[in-house]
């Protein structure tokens, strides 16, 4: 029951659209990279529940200055990327057809990914916090945290591959433009939400 307890949690709080989301979902649609970035999230995910069932929730509670480094870089991070993605909305036609899409490196797909995961102040609340007070409720606090952890690696992975259904609309560029649009727009809402929240 711990066990399901956890997933359900942790499904949840991973649900909602954002930064790191919406960069899976692109990076799924592009098929670069899609294993390791999905990897990375569930681990970085895995091992930021551990701390909080743990008891790492008391020590970002005792040392608010934590989160608050985090939400200025945060802002700073998502608001440079909103304004590329915006920039290469007006600015790029690309398709997503084997021989014309831009290939990342897996080094700055990486890099991107770690800013997205570790530069976000909403994971450490969520995890670190969240999840890490309503562990101390769980009869097995082991059940609960695999069940956390687990729902991360079904939810990355599902959104990283699951992303391939739909590249037949994405082979048209007029539809990669409105992606990079909307992506810029999430991120700049994000950046000024993680400033003034």
């Amino acid at each position: 029951m711990d066990y399901v307890s956890g997933f359900a949690l942790g499904l949840s709080l991973i649900f909602a659209i954002g930064s790191q989301n919406a960069f899976i979902l692109k990076q799924g649609l592009k098929k670069q990279h899609v294993f390791a970035l999905c990897l990375f999230c569930a681990i970085s995910d895995a091992l930021l529940i551990c701390a909080g069932v743990a008891g790492f929730g008391a020590i970002t509670a005792k040392y608010p200055n934590v989160v608050n480094i985090a939400k200025i870089a945060g802002a700073m991070f998502l608001l440079v990327y909103g304004l590329q993605s915006l920039y290469s909305s007006f600015t790029k036609s690309h398709a997503l057809t084997q021989d014309t899409q831009n290939v990342t490196s897996l080094k700055k797909s990486l890099l991107l990914c770690f800013g997205f995961t570790w530069l976000n102040p909403h994971v450490y609340l969520d995890t670190l916090v969240l999840v890490g007070m309503v562990s101390t409720g769980a009869s097995s606090k082991l059940g609960f945290g695999i069940g956390a952890v687990t729902a991360s690696f079904v939810f990355f992975f599902s959104l990283g591959y699951g992303a391939r259904l739909l590249s037949p609309l994405f082979a048209k560029p007029k539809a990669w433009n409105i992606l990079d649009a909307l992506v810029g727009l999430l991120m700049l809402y994000l950046a000024w939400h993680l400033y003034s929240g």
